[in-house]
């Protein structure tokens, strides 16, 4: 085949000399680790189109995968703005499903089974069968177990044997939870339903069992690009051996720093092992980032100093013309940040020490209202939270200085079932007459809905409506002195109510697993202590360094500006808290002037 390379010139001068290796590597094994901020999707999707404009790919036997729609979305639009628009990128699941939906007819008889969106109905389903008694949020903790379980290619008899030492979510025992889940299995074969994580199974098992089909797929696709490989999960990577089918032409992109869903089956291990597997594979490192300003990136490479895989970033935030700006090249332009780079200011990150959450909540959102006041448009400001509870009093705090805000990637808080069942208990019960303290009140109130003073152990649904409930429990906190009952559950409808966004720009936001992936000007992370960052209920050393990588997702999500911030209490009756561990890391001076301005003793009047 003739390879045309006067027409791929320009996709190549386009890179970066890191970039332009990782594009020029078309054959054979890749592997390109590339950090945050430096363009790993832009050194893809121009690699690609290189191989398509060069003669090298066929544009239809090129397979593109990442892990969500979005992703997908972006790099199909990357690559038709590149002129590669031929090539297909899905996500593993759709590309899966595809298959399995064309090869059932022929495999097995018959239209493919339905694909179980929701597993919570089928599974209450499944525990009146085997005669459990369980509620919502431990049926959510089981849905994961079943979707981890599945993902990390555990049959039962090995599932069984993990089960010992992970523990059954909520009050369930082991038994009880195997019997759950053979009656989950049952029901779905009964109804010829397949869930989300058998389409893979199911799948591979065609693939492997069927040479016919194992012979189509192998022809249909040739080239394969792995995005976000970092992620991939034992069932996926079985999947993608057997597309590959002991050929040799996969290029995997990926950052064993941003492994972030570990508790979701994802493991760096297919990454940082590549070289193994491949011992003669082009081994690119992007580690020029062209996002954050150096004091954010230097600060980034100190966390992360010494951590199995973790690249040594460099910042280029302010070589302008290769920061990213259209779809064609993979470049965005960032004008506000453009002016301030173009000033030479490169502010350090900043760490703040607050008396209490809601003085904490409070400071940061004057900083935000001063910012916006001085021309920083809402939209680049994000502020990052470890878990969706932690959005309430940011929301109060910023809708005081006048801020439109945002939640992404969850709920909005007053939106999730559990708290909007706790606000009409609270105004029903308030219109009793009582003459009991307020925590007494509220407090019973929260009990009779599942409260409970202590925290549940782990992650998991049963402990994220705890966290929803108690930060209604905190406000109490928070209320002015000689509030009464019946104005403490107005004021909570007040603020349920005002959570319709108005049609402004908003301040972000978001969950540190919810930031992985986008980016703005100035981000503040809050709540940097210990039990909230690294989270309570992440034990042993493996959990600890997930913790540490998602504060490295968040620092590196930042480009010109970066605030760090934690309070010494939770509320007026919570014990002292200490800093987040990691924070001795960072090397970033605390001010002298903490937080005199809006300490716990600044009421709402």
């Amino acid at each position: 085949m003739v390879h045309d390379v006067t027409a791929a010139d320009p996709l190549l001068a386009a890179l970066d000399d890191d970039q332009r290796i990782a594009a020029e590597a078309l054959l054979g094994p890749v592997c390109v680790l590339a950090g945050a901020g430096t363009g790993k999707t832009r050194a893809i999707t121009h690699r690609i189109a290189y191989g398509v404009a060069s003669g090298a790919y066929d544009p239809a036997r090129v397979m593109a995968l990442t892990f969500t729609a979005r992703a997908a979305a972006e790099l199909r639009a990357r690559l038709r703005a590149l002129g590669a628009g031929g090539v297909p990128a899905r996500t593993f699941h759709s590309a899966a499903l595809a298959q399995l939906n064309f090869f059932w007819p022929t495999v097995v008889g018959g239209s493919a089974p339905r694909v179980l969106e929701f597993k919570g109905r089928l599974l209450g389903q499944a525990a009146e069968r085997a005669r459990i008694r369980v509620d919502t949020p431990t049926l959510r903790d089981v849905a994961a177990e079943i979707e981890w379980r599945k993902v990390s290619a555990l049959g039962m008899d090995e599932y069984r044997v993990r089960l010992a030492s992970r523990g059954a979510p909520g009050d369930l025992d082991p038994d009880q939870m195997l019997a759950l889940i053979e009656a989950y299995e049952q029901l779905k074969d009964e109804r010829r339903m397949l869930d989300f994580e058998d389409v893979l199974l199911v799948t591979a098992g065609m693939i492997e069992s069927e040479a016919s089909v194992a012979m189509h797929v192998r022809e249909s696709y040739r080239h394969f690009v792995v995005d976000e490989y970092q992620d991939v999960s034992p069932a996926q990577q079985q999947l993608l051996d057997l597309w590959l089918g002991g050929r040799r032409d996969l290029c995997v992109v990926g950052d064993a720093s941003q492994t972030i869903y570990s508790f979701a089956g994802a493991t760096s291990e297919y990454l940082l092992g590549f070289e193994r597997a491949y011992p003669d594979a082009t081994i690119v490192r992007l580690e020029r980032n062209y996002r954050s300003t150096g004091p954010i990136v230097e600060t980034a490479n100190r966390l992360m100093r010494g951590r199995a895989g973790a690249l040594r970033l460099e910042s280029a935030a302010h070589e302008a013309a290769d920061e990213p700006a259209d779809a064609a090249t993979g470049r965005r332009t960032h004008d506000h940040a453009r002016r301030a780079a173009a000033g030479g200011v490169e502010p350090e990150p900043e760490l703040l020490v607050y008396a209490d959450e809601l003085a904490e909540a409070r400071g940061v959102a004057t900083r935000i209202r001063d910012r916006i006041d001085q021309g920083v448009p809402a939209e680049t400001i994000a502020v990052l939270l470890r878990v969706n509870s932690q959005s309430a009093l940011l929301e109060q705090a910023l809708g005081e200085v006048g801020v439109a805000a945002r939640v992404r990637g969850a709920q909005r808080f007053f939106d999730q079932p559990e708290v909007r069942e706790a606000v009409h208990a609270l105004r029903a019960a308030a219109l009793a007459v009582t003459g009991e303290p307020l925590f007494k009140s509220v407090s019973d109130v929260l009990r009779s809905l599942g409260w409970t003073v202590q925290a549940p152990d782990g992650p998991g649904a049963v402990r994220a409506r705890w966290e929803s409930l108690n930060a209604i429990a905190r406000l109490v906190d928070d209320a002015p002195e000689g509030t009464t009952f019946r104005e403490f559950a107005d004021d909570l409808r007040a603020r349920a109510e005002a959570h319709h966004e108005p049609a402004v720009a908003a301040v972000t936001l978001a969950t540190l697993h919810s930031a992985k992936g986008l980016e703005w000007d100035e981000v503040y992370l809050v709540g940097l202590t210990e039990g909230m960052l690294p989270i309570a209920y992440a034990k042993g050393l493996d959990a600890i360094d997930e913790e540490r990588r998602l504060l490295y997702v968040g620092i590196t999500r930042a480009r010109r500006r970066l605030g760090l911030s934690w309070a010494r209490r939770g509320g007026a009756h919570r014990g002292e808290r200490e800093p987040s561990r990691f924070l001795r890391e960072l090397g970033i001076r605390t001010p002298d002037a903490t937080d005199a301005a809006a300490s716990s003793s600044s009421r709402r009047h």
